[in-house]
This record gives structure tokens, sequence and C-alpha cells, in this order.
């Protein structure tokens, strides 16, 4: 035990060694800062080599100062006392003296791996883990695990809250913390298992997928950085209130290059909305909806019905079916995507009709005429009649009018789902204005792979180009003559051509990274791709998400109880056999750390009642509260008692979690009457997902509350989300399992068996 003295001794020489570490920091941003404006002075001077060695430097500097800036938050948190006698500083990022000599380990490192590792019965060459509790960068407290025996009566071992522990009691803020300074053993053998392959990671709530997920995502950045780096990491996640919620992390463990986007932002330009309809979103994720797709396109390569009559120039030619299906087989012979082999049909037909063209005119000016002809392909390709026979046999598509108009249009449907019934059609069919939905966005992304880029100006586009291209050429000529002796004095003549100054001053328009470019192409293809809540994903989402990471390098986070989409997954071998075969392994989380013990007991025992199969982490705490059960008159249709009677109880509730974030979680239908009732009452304190600055209560759905977590939550009527439309016990799981303290229910109809015990 150590005496007050020695507590205040180590206390100081932490906080002098912490600050420090901080005054390091600064020095390296200060370094950086001023390198990267040395290099933005220097201009486009030089020699090709010379700018693109500018760019790299100024490149380096920039990611290098935003790594630094975003890791200013608790830099250090944990020290390795070692058998050897050195003691190891375990924080955000690596720092180093001026002369290298090592200050902090970066967390990631294979040296910092005993730090989540150690145990007393597998010490693995440490002593004494002590971990560091910041706020901001002052040391407030010190936490020491001793796993050396015979340490146990120094007197410089502080025992005290548990950092863990202080982690989970803390109060959420509406933006996810990192886990770093607190990451278990479980947890860290997932985080640093090998990049290959799909790794799936099941786990219940409150186990630490999501923040596995990130962690992982940096460690790979770090570990695999040349590979990565270029490639990039996509991480998609279930809502744009998750992608809110969890989009500091990264960044504070040190990353700021990882695409983080939902499934409906996975089309370029496209946002799209939730699927309101579940029935529509089971048919839209199946696989076969690929054959649908490919089947319309190829509906949209049409053959004449009979032969058509065109007028060039006064000259009457015919088009026969015989000859549009020669061109569209050798078109669809070439392999190519719709777009682009429709070049190879137009070039067929039109060569053959000036032909015939060539024909018809020399018959009618007589043998021997031996005029120049070689005007009449232009004519046949310029000719109206010749322009719109073409494009009603092969029109050129963007995938957003394919799918539109398949969508919408009875007779596509019909066409291109033979073997559906009439009532799956008719649940597809939509108004051609309506927003595009998350399940619409593979069957786009399908539609883009099997169209391909579409030239919609039929060439102009690629001759302005080309015209640009040699005005540039010319311009660039003309400066190097202008500066040729300055190139001489420069020792760099003849080094720089005209298409280098070129093609260097059309790069200056827009440099991107490579998360940037990434996230505006389509046809990316990524180094590993993290996917969380996946449980929710279709066949057809898979299949998007395959395509963008060709070499299958997954970490798949998700728990198949937690399934509330009606195109989800029943079990991990369904989703993702597909696309992987056998080659995918599990590694299961099995300690929930964010749920008090009664109320994971009460969620489990209503998913087994209603006949789901759950894994039951082990809680690590117990809560204050049992789950409170409010049982109303009015029946659940009358809206006005659930709502008159949470506003009874809001301000028990909000005085239970004491300054914490509290969510009233409700069917979707009666969100937005819950949220003006509450927000009539509370003012701009009422947001939706996880909240924000000053509002610490929001109103929402089940499925936006995936992946949240909130210090308390109300929720409505529990029995809707079992037997509302397209519900699932998945829905009120998930709403169940928010609370990292206190869970209220409120009902008006049928409690779900279970909840009560």
């Amino acid at each position: 035990m150590q005496d007050a003295d020695t507590a205040h001794a180590e206390l100081e020489h932490e906080r002098d060694y912490v600050a420090g570490l901080y005054q390091r920091l600064d020095e390296l941003r200060a370094e950086k800062q001023e390198q990267l404006a040395r290099v933005r002075s220097g201009g486009a001077v030089g020699s090709m080599q010379n700018v693109s060695e500018r760019d790299a430097f100024a490149s380096m500097y920039e990611d290098r100062l935003a790594q630094l800036n975003a890791v200013d938050d608790r830099l250090v948190f944990g020290r390795l006392d070692l058998d050897s006698g050195e003691t190891r500083y375990i924080g955000r990022i690596g720092l180093s003296t001026s002369d290298l000599q090592r200050l902090m380990v970066d967390w990631r490192a294979p040296e910092a791996g005993a730090f989540y590792q150690a145990t007393a019965f597998d010490r693995l060459g440490v002593r004494r883990r002590r971990h560091l509790i910041l706020k901001g960068r002052q040391v407030r407290g010190i936490e020491d695990d001793v796993l050396d025996a015979s340490l146990l009566s120094d007197s410089s071992s502080l025992q005290g809250e548990g950092a863990l522990l202080a982690a989970l009691n803390s109060k959420r803020t509406g933006q996810m913390s990192d886990i770093v300074g607190t990451i278990q053993a479980e947890q860290d053998r997932i985080i640093r298992a090998p990049m290959p392959g799909v790794l799936v990671v099941q786990g219940g709530p409150g186990t630490g997928k999501t923040a596995v997920a990130l962690h992982r995502a940096a460690y790979l950045l770090y570990t695999h950085r040349e590979r990565l780096k270029s490639a990039g990491v996509l991480l998609v996640g279930p809502s744009g209130s998750f992608m809110t919620y969890i989009e500091r992390v990264l960044p504070s463990l040190g990353e700021t290059g990882v695409v983080m986007a939902t499934l409906g932002r996975l089309m370029p330009g496209i946002n799209a909305v939730p699927e309101s309809n579940p029935a529509a979103a089971e048919i839209k994720g199946r696989l076969a909806m690929a054959d649908v797709v490919a089947r319309a396109v190829a509906n949209r390569q049409r053959v004449l019905a009979e032969p058509r009559q065109l007028n060039v120039e006064g000259t009457i030619l015919t088009l026969t079916p015989r000859q549009v299906v020669r061109a569209r087989d050798k078109a669809r012979a070439t392999g190519k995507p719709h777009n682009e082999a429709r070049g190879t049909f137009v070039k067929v037909l039109l060569r053959e009709l000036t032909e015939q063209l060539m024909e018809k005119l020399e018959k009618s000016s007589g043998a021997g005429n031996t005029a120049d002809r070689s005007y009449l392909a232009e004519d046949v390709r310029s000719s109206r009649d010749v322009r719109v026979a073409l494009n009603l046999c092969w029109m050129p598509l963007t995938p957003e009018k394919l799918i539109g108009e398949l969508l919408s249009k009875p007779a596509h449907l019909a066409a291109a789902m033979p073997g559906f019934t009439e009532a799956e059609r008719e649940l597809l069919l939509r108004d051609p204005q309506a927003p595009w939905t998350e399940a619409d966005v593979p069957l786009l992304d399908e539609a883009a792979e099997l169209l391909g880029e579409l030239d919609a100006s039929a060439g102009r586009d690629k001759a302005h180009q080309d015209h640009e291209r040699a005005r540039d050429l010319a311009n660039a000529e003309q400066s190097l003559k202008n500066v040729d002796q300055m190139l001489k004095e420069a020792g760099i003549n003849g080094v720089v051509s005209a298409e280098d100054l070129a093609d260097h001053n059309r790069g200056q328009e827009t440099r991107l990274t490579a998360a940037e470019r990434a996230a505006a192409d389509r046809t990316w293809a990524f180094g590993h791709i993290v996917v969380d809540e996946a449980q929710e994903l279709s066949a057809m989402q898979w299949r998007l998400l395959m395509r963008r990471c060709p070499l299958k390098s997954f970490t798949v986070v998700g728990d198949i109880a937690q399934t509330s989409s009606a195109a989800g997954a029943h079990s991990w071998q369904q989703a993702l056999e597909p696309f992987a075969q056998d080659r995918w392994r599990l590694e299961e989380l099995t300690v929930n750390y964010r749920t008090p013990a009664q109320i994971a007991e009460a969620a489990v025992r209503m998913a087994v009642a209603a006949g789901l199969v759950v894994s039951a982490p082990k809680a690590v705490r117990d809560g204050r509260w049992t789950p409170i059960v409010d049982r109303i008159d009015g029946g659940k249709e009358d809206g006005s008692a659930l709502v008159s009677h949470l506003l009874e109880v809001l301000p028990e509730e909000l005085d239970a979690v004491d300054g914490g974030l509290l969510a009233v979680i409700a069917a979707e239908h009666r969100v937005a009457e819950v949220r003006t009732a509450v927000a009539r009452r509370y003012g701009e304190r009422v947001g939706s997902g996880a909240g924000g600055l000053g509002q610490d209560i929001t109103v929402i759905g089940p499925k936006e509350a995936k992946g949240l977590e909130f210090d308390g939550v109300v929720l409505l009527e529990p029995g809707e989300l079992l037997d509302g439309l397209g519900g699932k016990v998945g829905d009120l799981y998930v709403a169940m399992t928010r609370p990292t303290q206190r869970l209220r229910l409120i009902a008006a109809g049928e409690v779900p068996a279970g909840i009560e015990g």
C-alpha cells in the first residue's frame, strides 16, 4: 500500500514526463508547419522532377501535420515496466527525440502488444502495467496492474478505480470515444489478426464490436502502410447518424485517410434514403436481381420488328432486322460493357449504310463516275433518321436511367423478371421522381458495371478534349521556346518536353488524396474493407462490396441476433458463402462492457422467449437499476397517452442520468410525433441520432439507434417493435441494449414476454 507522499511523487513524475511528450509534440508540429510553408513558398519552378518532389514533400508534411493535430487529447495512456529494467510508454503515435531516442511507442507497434496481452499467468516480460488517466493534457490519475508478485509490496504501485470501469461509467457525449487505452486481451487479439481473407467478428450488444473494427482499421493502416496507403481502407456503417458518431475515432488514433460511407453513399453522386418497404428491400436484395439487371441491359439492345426506311440527304436507305442482329452480335462478342460495345454496333451499321448509299448513288449517276464519295460516311452519321434508328436499337444509358425506367415501367419489369410473381414485381414499382433508396444502390452499381462509361456526346466530348490537348501542347511548346535560355542556365535543357509541361499544368488544377479519389471513383479497388452492423446487408449489397475489394480482404463486424432488415442475414455462412465460399474465419467477443447485467439479462430473456437464439456475452458490471416497465391505460393506438406519460417521466430520467445522454426510442411511425412533443417541452436540447453538443435528449427509431449508445433509454411501446410491419426481434433487442446505465419501457399494449423475468 502506498503512502500519500509516494503517491504524490509518482503522480508528479508522470506529469513531468507527459509534459515532456506534449512539448515534443508541439515541437514537431511547429517543425512540420515550417517545412510545409517553406515547400509551398517555393512555387512550381525547376524541372518536372523538382516539382514532383516538392509536391510529394508537401503531401507528406500535410499528412503528418494532420496526424499530429488529431492526437492531442490523451496523447499517452500507458507505461510498461519490463523485466529488463526498461520503461516503455505507450501512446497514440510514436515519438522520438531529435536524436532518435524513443520517448513513446505507437500502440499499434509490436512492442506495445504486451500492454494489452500480458497477464499474471503469462507476463510477456512485463512486471507492471500502468494506466495513465488524462483529461486533455493533464494527468489526473494512475492505475497499476502488478503482474510480478515480487512488486506487490512495492509502495510505488498505485491502485484506483480501474481505467476500464472509469471509461465505462463516464457519460456519453454524442461522439464515440476510442478505447485505445483500455483494449482488452480478446479485443487486441482480433485487432492484430492477419489482414488477408475475410475475418468475421461476432459479438453481442456492448462487446465493443465497433471499437474493435475502428482500432483494427487503424492497426492495419499502420502495419501495412505501403500497401494500404495507395489502395485505401473503406469503412461502411449502417446510417449517417452512426458515421457522425464514430467520425472522430480514427483521427484520434493517428489515421486520417480512411473512406467512411454508408451503403447509401457508395454510388458517387447518389445520396440514398432508407428503404421504407421491407418487402421491396427483401426482393431488391436477392442475388437473383443481378440477373434481372443484366436482362434489363440486354433488353435495351433491341432488334427491329421490320425493315425501316431511312432518309439520308434525299436518298432512301433500308435498315433490316438481319443487319441489326448481325451488328448486335458483333458488338456483344467484344465483351465490352453496353455503352462501350455500342461503338462497335454503330460502326458496323454505319459502314453498311454508307456502302448502301454509295451503291445507290453510283447506280443513279451511271457507270464510270469516279467522283469523290468520302463525304458519304459523314452524311450517313449525321442523318437524323439514322441517329434515331440506331438509338432505338441500342441507346446509350446511364445507370440511373436504366434502373429508373426498370422500376417505374411495368412492361420493363415484366420483361426483365420472368421468374418473379406479379405481386413481387408490383412491390418494386416506384414513382419515377421518388428518391433512390439504399436497396437501389446495389442495382445502380450493377447497372454501372454492365453499362460502362457513357459518352452522351457520341464522341464529341473526346474530340473537344483532343482539341484542348492540342492547344495545351502548342502553348507549352511556345512557353519552352520563351524560357529556353533559362532552362539551359538551369542545366535542364531537353529534360522537359511539351507533353510533360502540358500534363503538369493540367495536373495543377486538382490534387486529391487517395481517400478523396477513392470516394469519388466507383471503380476504385480498396485494399481492405471494414463493415459494421454487417448482419443487415443483403446479398446484392455484399456483391457490391466484394466488387470494391477484389482481394476479398474484409473485417466483418456484427451480431446475427440484431438483424432487423428483411434482406439481412440469418447466419454468417448464408451471407458470405456466395462470395467467399468457406474462406472466412470467425472470432467472437464474449464480454459485454457496455450494458449493465440487469438490462442485458432482460434483453436476452425477451429474445429467447420470442424464439431467437442469441449469444449472451457476460456483463462485467451490475447496474444501479433493473429495467422499469410502466403500463398505462388508453391502448397502444392512443399515441397521446404514450406521449403524455413520457413527458411525465422524462424529468425523473434526466435526473437519473445526471447530465448524461438520454434516448427516447420508438417505432418509426411514432418518431416525428414524439420528437415534436419532446422538443416543445425541452427546445434545443432535443436532437436526433447520437445527439451532440447541447443536445442531451435524442428521439430516434430502432434502426437509427444501431451501433449507438446512451446513458439512459426510454422505450415506447416495445411490442410494436416485434409485431409492426416487417418488425423482427432484432429491433427490440437493439433498442433494449443501447443504455449504459438505465432502461425504462412504457407500454399501453402487451409487454413482450421475458422482459419482466
